[in-house]
């Protein structure tokens, strides 16, 4: 890729990540965001999008990046220190021994990420308050929310995802997504380019045969004969039709009678053709 169109991706993803933090409201006047810094390709574009909006936003607001160190055997613990001391970025590093006391708690065979998850987010919880911090932006794209969505639906029966921002558990904080129009092959191609010194994420020896990994297969196989797939899917989590789920906790179901037609989002087109954005996406969907 050319300086060329590595400017137009980059481009193109400020453009994205600016309007995601608008949508939600990510970011207001006086923010002290801290920008979650694991050293894997998505962290290190979300740090790289934020300090260039940062320049041009209509509101003010300050950035601290932070790692935390777990002491996974083999975590080179010098990259991140040179990366941002060189940018002249503020910056924390947090220690840890986390992955001792996830190897000490899980058996054998079982996965250690459930546990290594929850123990990351209350020390990133605890650290956000010593850093005065006021958001705490992670960096999941698109494609981590819909996978999201296929694990809570296939093993939690429950059709949620990672919410573009949300109050933590903790109830002290606020998490932002900031790459959530993003699609990761774009993260992908632009953080080869920008050369970032990547940390491998696979670390622990965990990863290899998590259900994410499955998921992230299905979809991919998904892609390569409809493109665009994730994204259709990622869309339609922003245009939920409440009266045509199931979910009696959302819709009014039992006030339902012909005389209240007017107060339903959508009335029943169980008959009627689907509609499309255009006719090649009818065509692909009906093929």
């Amino acid at each position: 890729m050319n300086t060329e169109n590595l400017e137009r991706l980059g481009k193109r993803l400020r453009r994205k990540v600016g309007s995601a933090i608008a949508d939600y409201h990510m970011i207001e006047d006086g923010d002290r965001i801290m920008v979650c810094l694991s050293g894997g390709k998505d962290s290190y574009t979300m740090l790289d999008m934020l300090r260039a909006l940062q320049k041009i936003a209509p509101v003010k607001f300050d950035l601290i990046a932070v790692n935390l160190d777990q002491k996974q055997p083999g975590f080179p613990e010098h990259i991140l220190p040179q990366y941002l001391q060189q940018l002249g970025v503020e910056y924390r590093i947090v220690e840890e021994d986390t992955y001792s006391i996830v190897l000490d708690k899980v058996k054998p065979g079982k996965t250690l990420c459930s546990l290594c998850s929850r123990l990351r987010r209350g020390i990133l919880y605890r650290t956000a308050g010593e850093v005065g911090a006021t958001k705490i932006a992670l960096g999941h794209h698109m494609d981590d929310l819909v996978e999201t969505m296929f694990l809570n639906m296939f093993h939690g029966s429950r059709l949620k995802t990672m919410p573009p921002k949300l109050v933590s558990d903790d109830r002290k904080n606020v998490v932002i997504r900031p790459l959530v129009y993003c699609r990761e092959k774009d993260i992908a191609r632009y953080a080869r380019q920008r050369n970032y010194p990547i940390i491998p994420c696979n670390l622990c020896g965990a990863q290899t045969n998590l259900e994410r990994v499955r998921i992230k297969r299905m979809l991919s196989d998904w892609e390569r004969d409809s493109p665009n797939r994730v994204v259709s899917i990622f869309k339609s989590m922003q245009r939920v039709t409440r009266s045509h789920m199931l979910d009696t906790d959302l819709f009014d179901f039992a006030s339902i009678s012909a005389n209240s037609a007017n107060d339903i989002e959508e009335l029943d087109i169980a008959f009627d053709p689907p509609t499309f954005d255009n006719q090649e996406s009818a065509l692909a969907e009906l093929a």
